[in-house]
């Protein structure tokens, strides 16, 4: 069982994710930030490989892809830099990025270093159902690696059942269809979509992500799935000096004293 798992068997909800772009604000800070956010209380991260057009990325996140690129951060470097994570960090800690550099660094090499370096799963937004199923599979599970999908509320029925059966750790909820960093707005529909989601009763856990900025947010998402995912708001955080401090009372505001 790997650590996804077995944070999914030892709880069951209130789960927070955090990710934030490997290589931002600087290169050699991504152990250290991953440490800093599991001592605050986070429960699993995701760190993402920036890339030159993230097209699922709003202006914040794209931002702090496009400083770490320039930053010098390739995939080699976050290899090396991941070399020492399980000496610090012992949660379970994802890939996310897009399915153009892992082809072009080669799938089996990727998720080889990946494996090599302690990650324990891969969210990759643009990578085909059918071309996971048919090609990537077998490596996948060769390294044991979780690949998480990702649900839209314009995802047909079949379709996230389809997900459901493929998944192996957890089924990622996108609150909506826009990019990332927009605001959680509750409303008939999403209220809707996170209902039809809870009735399916899925057999993987779920977690929602895309504007889970704050308290309210995450305990509403809370209440419908496993837990949530906080990423843009805490991009952000990043940008502003003696973040490393901040980090505790950033996971506070978002778990609060009264929400554990």
């Amino acid at each position: 069982m790997n650590r996804l798992n077995n944070l999914f068997e030892t709880k069951k909800n209130k789960l927070l994710s955090i990710y934030f772009t490997a290589g931002y604000p600087a290169l050699n800070t991504t152990v250290e930030i991953a440490a800093a956010l599991e001592k605050a209380g986070a429960d699993f991260l995701e760190i993402g490989f920036p890339y030159s057009d993230p097209v699922a990325d709003g202006p914040i996140i794209q931002n702090s892809s496009q400083r770490a690129l320039e930053n010098g951060m390739t995939l080699n470097q976050l290899f090396e830099e991941l070399k020492e994570l399980r000496s610090k960090v012992s949660i379970p800690v994802m890939l996310m990025g897009y399915v153009n550099p892992i082809v072009q660094y080669g799938v089996e090499n990727f998720c080889k270093k990946a494996t090599e370096v302690g990650v324990d799963g891969l969210i990759v937004p643009d990578l085909p159902i059918y071309e996971y199923e048919k090609l990537y599979a077998g490596i996948f599970k060769k390294y044991e690696l979780s690949n998480i999908f990702m649900v839209t509320p314009q995802t047909s029925t079949e379709r996230i059942r389809k997900i459901d059966e493929l998944s192996n750790s957890f089924v990622y909820l996108l609150s909506s269809s826009t990019i990332t960093g927009v605001n959680l707005k509750l409303s008939d529909a999403i209220e809707g979509y996170y209902q039809r989601i809870k009735d399916m009763n899925l057999k993987n856990p779920t977690i929602f992500g895309f504007g889970i900025t704050n308290h309210s947010s995450f305990k509403k998402a809370c209440e419908y799935a496993n837990g949530a995912i906080v990423g843009t708001a805490f991009v952000k955080l990043l940008n502003e000096d003696n973040y490393l401090e901040k980090i505790p009372e950033f996971i506070k505001s978002i778990k609060t004293d009264s929400f554990k």
